[in-house]
């Protein structure tokens, strides 16, 4: 089968490449996916960079982690799933192996595909709708009447964070860039701040909960808008939490979020309600990996970027 791979870490343009490797194994509580579009995230780069390793990958390593696809065999001991079934999934983050032909998952981290969508959309769901799930709700316990600001509103998590947290029934102030404010304020959110032109700590305060999805700088000024007691969750760099604690009286938290098959079949519902839309940027053949990655790399996305496997 064909599969992007990387045989040693580096720089995304010099060591992925798109090479024939087998068709990977079935373990007894796993399924056989056949791969028809897969998510591109800023993970994959930093994995491939190795910059959250310890050691030389197992050679070649196929890389991605997000995926949908349609189910072409199962494990002698799987029951959830059956040949034929249209399923997304988030994989093992210790395994990788979406941007390929096949790939081999363990049943409980798959979930029926919204019928809605197409592969393309379905594949750019599962990590980031995730992490925006987790982080809103097992990190910072948002609900009804929360006021949350969330940071770049229009990228894969924040786009998720947006209509999920709305869908709690929070109140929503997002970050976005001058020509994706429109964009986050049909995804629901109550208040879009251009932070090209403005200053988000000059024109919100009194904030529940900040999910940053930025770090640096913007991460810092975040926590002069919490309210006592309130809550800054980061997707991307760990707060010092005893002095924001000691200095701003809130709590600060980063998380890397887990994969969680019940939790993807909750969000496959919201989409099927209405309630949660994918934003699907840009689109590129598996052959064009790399260029896909370094598009991701470079930032600045609305929405995700895609990779096509199968049509």
């Amino acid at each position: 089968m064909k599969a992007a791979v990387i045989n040693h870490y580096g720089q995304v343009h010099d060591v992925v490449r798109v090479t024939d490797v087998p068709v990977p194994a079935v373990g007894p509580r796993d399924v056989l996916i056949e791969v028809r579009a897969a998510g591109v995230n800023p993970v994959d780069h930093l994995i491939v960079k190795g910059f959250l390793s310890t050691g030389e990958p197992s050679r070649p390593l196929v890389i991605g982690n997000e995926l949908a696809g349609v189910v072409t065999q199962v494990g002698a001991e799987a029951t959830r799933f059956a040949v034929g079934d249209e399923v997304f999934s988030r994989v093992d983050p210790r395994v990788g192996g979406a941007f390929a032909e096949y790939v081999a998952v363990d049943e409980s981290l798959v979930a029926a595909k919204p019928s809605r969508l197409t592969f393309e959309e379905a594949a750019s769901l599962p990590l980031v709708a995730l992490t925006a799930l987790q982080a809103l709700t097992e990190q910072a316990d948002v609900r009804s009447g929360t006021r949350v600001l969330i940071h770049g509103g229009a990228g894969g998590v924040g786009s998720a964070a947006v209509q999920i947290a709305k869908q709690l029934g929070a109140e929503v102030v997002a970050t976005a860039g001058s020509g994706s404010v429109e964009l986050v304020r049909e995804l629901g959110a109550d208040r879009v701040i251009d932070y090209r032109t403005e200053k988000f700590e000059e024109v919100v305060s009194d904030v529940d909960v900040v999910l940053d999805t930025i770090g640096g700088e913007t991460q810092e000024r975040s926590f002069g808008v919490l309210k006592s007691g309130g809550t800054l969750v980061s997707i991307v760099a760990v707060p010092d939490v005893e002095v924001k604690k000691a200095r701003w009286n809130v709590e600060a938290r980063s998380f890397f979020m887990r994969p969680q098959g019940e939790q993807l079949a909750h969000l496959a519902g919201l989409v099927e309600s209405g309630q949660l839309r994918p934003i699907v940027e840009t689109v590129f053949p598996l052959d064009e990996a790399s260029e896909a990655l370094q598009k991701v790399e470079r930032g600045g996305a609305r929405g995700k970027t895609v990779i096509s496997v199968r049509r």
